[in-house]
């Protein structure tokens, strides 16, 4: 599966002033997650139409697409998702005795659903190419710089606040990947992350984050100020929790 097949095949063209936008009809999977480019994400497929949907993108050696389920709306079927996602390409595919499937499969690029169809067992959409814009511009390398140290800080106060150790490698460089790196790394509901993945550009989605990583590092500061108070609360001599 080549990584530009999607940005190939919803390719964008300018002509008489009227922007023609090129489709093309993706398998789609409702998750309670959102996938953002150069996301990992490791599935166990166990229902009927979403293996006839893997083994179908297997054969075709084409990706799917992970949307997520929108909470708010009924649609025809199960869920009604979102319309804007991410292109999934599958990586590493276990096959199980009885038909079950343990699959990796990796963010690619983004997409906007145009239309769903419920021809098949498992949810298809026509869908068009989303690419994000303005990674190389001044404004994303100045957010960029400004949103560093939050990050970094924001995991130390998460390693704290949950007793776990959390270790951030090197920070990318590029704008781009910082703002995905982010996306993923941002404990928050996937609300907020769709809107993050939903922004049009680069420079947006930087500011959206830098916005929720403030929010999130006063709210971790606080938990972790007062958890020795809460402790306190909450146990006697012995270490026992009080009853209510």
């Amino acid at each position: 599966m080549r990584k530009n097949k999607l940005a190939a095949s919803s390719s964008n063209r300018q002509d008489n002033g009227n922007q023609e936008t090129a489709t093309m009809k993706l398998p789609l999977f409702p998750l309670n997650l959102v996938l953002f480019p150069g996301m990992v994400l490791p599935l166990h497929i166990f229902e009927p139409r979403y293996r006839a949907m893997i083994n179908y993108c297997i054969e075709e050696k084409r990706p799917f697409g992970v949307v997520l389920i929108d909470e708010n709306e009924h649609g025809r079927g199960d869920v009604a998702p979102y319309r804007v996602g991410t292109a999934a390409r599958i990586e590493r595919v276990e096959k199980l005795e009885d038909g079950r499937m343990n699959i990796t499969a990796v963010g690619m690029e983004r997409f906007r659903v145009q239309e769903l169809h419920y021809d098949h067992s498992y949810l298809t959409g026509t869908v068009a190419h989303f690419p994000v814009v303005n990674g190389s511009t001044k404004s994303a390398a100045d957010l960029s710089h400004q949103i560093r140290p939050r990050i970094l800080e924001y995991v130390e106060l998460l390693a704290k606040a949950s007793n776990v150790e959390l270790h951030l490698d090197r920070l990318p460089e590029d704008p781009t990947t910082l703002a995905y790196l982010i996306g993923i790394a941002l404990q928050v509901g996937n609300e907020q992350k769709q809107k993050v993945l939903a922004l049009p550009g680069i420079p947006e989605m930087l500011a959206r984050e830098k916005y929720l990583l403030s929010r999130e590092i006063l709210l971790l500061k606080y938990m972790v100020d007062t958890q020795a108070q809460v402790e306190e609360m909450n146990t006697g001599p012995t270490g026992c929790i009080f009853p209510n």
